[in-house]
């Protein structure tokens, strides 16, 4: 066994890596025959998933070996090598065993024990069948990784340690809540209907939804999703519409979960703008405070912060703008200059100030956060580009304060829309969580969260099953490895034999045929007698680590055809794979 990993994921590499070196359907499958146009490779098989993207390979050169995987993974990622390199792990033998049984258990997974990965570990031996390139090893190898996570599922207690990442992601949304009271009434989009939106949609039934709306680019997988959340007993409310209808349903929904195969951005922050925005109308503008009505004084304001800031005039932004922004900079002691934050006064800054103009939700003030959205309507730019900074300003103090998961301090029940983005590279606009009235989670703030979760006890009897299975199986492997040269060798033997009967045929013609028989059997139990010992041994030594040698040894000692030990290992081969079928 010569099994060779080279990959990458959310441990190794930070997300926005992995999401520029996912791959898509069609990559996949050139990736695989390419694997297997390249020299040092036999047999592939590639999992990729949100969180990692590995090239499982059976090879005949370590170091070419490395060297070739993972130059194809950087060409089919679209990512330079260069730049891939620092971020990849290369896992060999036994190794690489260790790491696929891990993974299927979901000891490497973002949320521990999660179970997801199971199914995906299938489909990508599935598709190694398909396209033919997964052989007697790859078969094996994965077809046991899917027995060892059954295996750990059923026997430890490791789903406590962990869940799906979807309901991770509920329970983000939710902050403090419990999930189902978070989501009780609520209506839910679910844009994509492969098996991670399939898994999202039905997550939001059992959790207490009312209401789920299905949309994607094929019409009847959406439709198909939702009959089977109809008939699923939730009592959830469920229908299918078109990717061109995602802009209305933004409108009328709390909740989007978002999981496609999408190359580009599903949701842009205007499209989540213009939703939150939907039926509302702008606020009164306050006066100006005294002092900062009259030209002379804006004029002195401006050079105040052109000073502050080292930048040269622009365009002044709006009085009413300006007068807000001063107010809060005598509340607060910050001045905000397009970007930079300045302190103009002294005594203590105050973390939690106000937005200069207007579009923060005030702390205590749920009714207001949760219809923060109609302070957006009829704000200018330089408005929008004031309350950036502001956010921008509150984003850095939170990055000073424990994580909490997020990309926003909102509380959970007074957001407008909830959005959890599954997909990797990413379907929503990063740039919405400065939308007021709006949360997102996506990957990357999953992964921060996860790093703080605690791990269950047992996780340990995990680790313990996976120790046991991959010693199991290199032992398997390596005695595999010996046996068409054993084959081969009582193959030999019995054609000895055979020939020496017939030489005797020819000596002894009066022999009747109970005689020959007796002398024929005679001949092969004293072979079988002599070759037992040492076959049986030999097996026995070639399980060990180390043991593989022993094949070439009896070999050399039996002078055995090389020609006949592969074709005995081809047909071997042929029959595992033909009794394999499909991934189970």
């Amino acid at each position: 066994m010569s099994l060779l990993v080279v990959g990458l994921s959310h441990r190794s590499a930070p997300v926005s890596v992995l999401e520029r070196a996912s791959l898509s359907a069609d990559a996949k499958v050139k990736l695989l025959h390419d694997t297997l146009a390249a020299e040092p490779a036999a047999e592939a098989a590639v999992l990729a998933t949100c969180n990692r993207i590995e090239l499982y390979a059976d090879v005949d050169k370590f170091h070419a070996g490395v060297a070739e995987l993972s130059t194809l993974l950087a060409q089919h990622s679209g990512v330079a090598l260069e730049e891939l390199t620092p971020y990849l792990y290369v896992h060999y033998e036994d190794r690489a065993v260790h790491h696929l049984f891990s993974v299927a258990c979901g000891l490497d997974s973002m949320v521990v024990g999660e179970g997801q990965i199971l199914g995906q570990i299938k489909d990508a031996l599935a598709l190694g069948q398909e396209q033919h390139t997964a052989g007697r090893l790859i078969n094996d190898l994965f077809q046991q990784a899917l027995r060892v996570g059954k295996r750990a599922h059923s026997e430890t207690g490791i789903d406590r340690a962990g869940q799906s990442l979807v309901t991770f992601g509920l329970e983000q949304l939710a902050v403090h809540l419990p999930v189902g009271e978070w989501a009780a009434g609520k209506r839910a989009l679910v844009i994509g209907a492969g098996s991670m939106s399939s898994l999202a949609a039905a997550t939001l039934a059992r959790v207490g939804v009312a209401e789920i709306v299905v949309a994607n680019r094929t019409a009847d997988r959406a439709e198909r999703l939702a009959e089977i959340l109809v008939a699923s007993g939730t009592g959830v409310a469920a229908s299918a519409v078109g990717m061109a209808a995602v802009a209305d349903e933004l409108t009328r929904v709390d909740v989007v979960v978002s999981c496609t195969g999408a190359t580009g951005l599903v949701l842009s922050a205007d499209d989540v703008l213009a939703a939150v925005s939907w039926g509302s109308a702008p606020d009164p503008a306050p006066q100006s405070p005294a002092g900062l009505d009259d030209a002379a004084g804006l004029e002195d304001l401006g050079s105040a912060m052109d000073s502050a800031s080292g930048v040269t005039a622009g365009p002044a932004p709006d009085a009413e703008v300006v007068a807000r922004l001063v107010a809060a900079a005598r509340d607060g002691g910050r001045l905000a200059d397009a970007g930079a934050a300045r302190t103009i006064t002294a005594g203590a800054v105050v973390d939690r100030d106000g937005c200069p103009v207007g579009l923060d939700a005030p702390a205590g003030d749920p009714a207001r956060a949760a219809d923060g959205r109609s302070a957006l309507t009829g704000v200018d730019a330089n408005s929008l580009e004031l309350h950036g900074t502001w956010a921008d300003q509150g984003e850095a103090a939170a990055q000073r304060q424990p994580r909490r998961g997020t990309r926003t301090q909102a509380d959970g029940a007074a957001v407008r829309l909830a959005l959890l983005d599954l997909a990797m590279p990413r379907d929503i606009d990063a740039a919405v969580h400065r939308i007021p009235g709006v949360r997102l989670v996506d990957i990357e703030s999953l992964a921060e969260a996860s790093a703080d979760a605690p791990m269950a006890a047992d996780v340990d009897a995990v680790r313990a099953i996976v120790a046991g299975e991959v010693a199991a199986f290199g032992a398997a492997q390596r005695a595999a490895h010996i046996t068409p040269t054993v084959v081969a060798l009582r193959a030999m033997a019995a054609e000895v034999v055979a020939m020496e009967v017939a030489r005797l045929d020819g000596r002894v013609p009066d022999l009747d045929e109970r005689q020959r028989a007796e002398v024929t059997q005679t001949v092969r139990r004293v072979v079988d007698k002599l070759l037992h010992a040492p076959t049986v041994r030999v097996k026995q030594l070639a399980s060990e680590p180390g043991g593989a040698g022993y094949a070439d040894a009896l070999r050399e000692l039996f002078d055995l055809d090389p020609l006949t030990v592969a074709s005995v290992s081809r047909a071997d081969a042929a029959d595992k794979n033909d009794d394999s079928g499909r991934a189970s």
